[in-house]
């Protein structure tokens, strides 16, 4: 026979051993580990050489007949570990900083936008009262936290321990005791109330008055919820509308047992002068001044298309006191078109009264001739 591991394949990884499961048990709860997202899943890791370190001051390393003595036995002893998958070997890889600045970018806007005068403030503050001591500590806080690197954890294609800072993730995670507890209660509890007909008499009456009462308190419960409305719509009726008692209001809330029935009521006065008639009153005007201010903007009628305007005296009485330069007597002989001058002022008007596209034109550059004269 040919045997796998000729094929360049790992033979079959054995179950751990009782030993291997205690071990790891002692290294979960001695070795500190660090929570982190690894493949969309939330696990916990530690690095090799705190738990080399740790288990060479345990029992197995100190005591009567120890399993290991030295850091290479227990490398190769929590190497048979890993290939029985109480833990796998992972990869830190550090993240870059475009990768964080893309993650914390939004969260640094909103902090900035809710608190950014808040901080310039304390920080004008601060500065004026610290000393040289406190910037010598923000100066050596600032290079720690240069220091630090945020990584993450990907898979490594090596699975050997080694006794370096290397992560490894731990796959052994066992059921806490009180699982059990409650799994044991739930079948026990599913037997005894499948053998009821074999109860004692006096239990099986005793169970028959519970169930009594606790349908008679679901009946009141239901009773008490329409009692409640109907109280309410008699008092808002006769009141017309302005008086409002509720009965137990927080029967139907997501509250608590006890707080369901407390208070007892709660009474509102919703006629004219009480509070929420003065609120509506302060809304109903604000709306009104709402519209008030955009009715002008939205009923301005279409003007129909402006004449154009006669010209003015003041040019017309100066262009012949002009009478020596010979470019002023060419102009007055022949005089600008009008219709030209009509039309593109019948358009101006038309867009300042449709687009409100106003356009704010200088003297000079209407009247050339008085600019010449002067």
């Amino acid at each position: 026979m040919v045997k796998e591991f000729e094929f360049g394949e790992p033979p079959e990884s054995e179950k751990p051993t009782s030993e291997e499961y205690a071990v790891a048990k002692w290294l979960k709860a001695n070795v500190p580990t660090k929570k982190t997202k690894f493949l969309n899943h939330h696990v916990e890791y530690f690095t090799g050489t705190k738990a080399v370190d740790a288990l060479l001051t345990s029992k197995w390393a100190t005591g009567k007949n120890p399993i290991f003595t030295t850091r290479h036995e227990v490398t190769d002893f929590l190497h048979q570990m890993l290939l029985h998958k109480l833990f796998h070997r992972a990869k830190k890889v550090p993240v870059s900083e475009q990768e964080l600045k893309g993650k914390s970018k939004k969260k640094e806007l909103e902090k900035a936008s809710k608190s950014g005068d808040e901080k310039d403030g304390e920080k004008s503050q601060a500065s004026a009262c610290e000393g040289k001591d406190t910037k010598d500590s923000k100066d050596k806080e600032k290079e720690k936290e240069k220091k630090k690197r945020k990584i993450r954890l990907e898979m490594h294609m090596e699975q050997v321990f080694l006794d370096t800072a290397d992560a490894y993730v731990w796959i052994y995670d066992p059921m806490p005791w009180y699982y059990w507890l409650c799994g044991a209660l739930v079948v026990v509890g599913t037997i005894a109330v499948c053998m009821f007909p074999l109860w004692p008499a006096t239990v099986r009456k005793g169970v028959y008055y519970l169930s009594i009462a606790a349908a008679a308190f679901l009946v009141m419960i239901i009773a008490l919820a329409v009692l409640r409305v109907v109280v309410f719509c008699l008092v808002w009726i006769l009141t017309l509308t302005r008086h409002h008692l509720w009965l137990l209001p927080n029967l139907t809330e997501d509250v608590g047992f006890f707080a369901s029935f407390w208070p007892l009521y709660k009474y509102e006065y919703r006629g004219p002068g009480s509070e929420s008639d003065k609120a509506s009153k302060s809304k109903k005007k604000k709306k009104k001044d709402k519209h008030s201010d955009d009715e002008p903007e939205e009923k301005a009628p279409l003007l129909p298309d402006a004449e154009p305007a006669p010209p003015e005296p003041e040019s017309v009485a100066e262009r012949p006191a002009a009478a020596d330069n010979g470019e002023t007597k060419a102009a007055v002989d022949s005089p600008p078109p009008t219709d030209k001058l009509s039309e593109s002022e019948s358009e101006n008007s038309q867009r300042s009264s449709t687009d409100r596209d106003f356009e704010m034109v200088e003297p000079g550059d209407l009247d050339p001739d008085k600019d010449d004269t002067t």
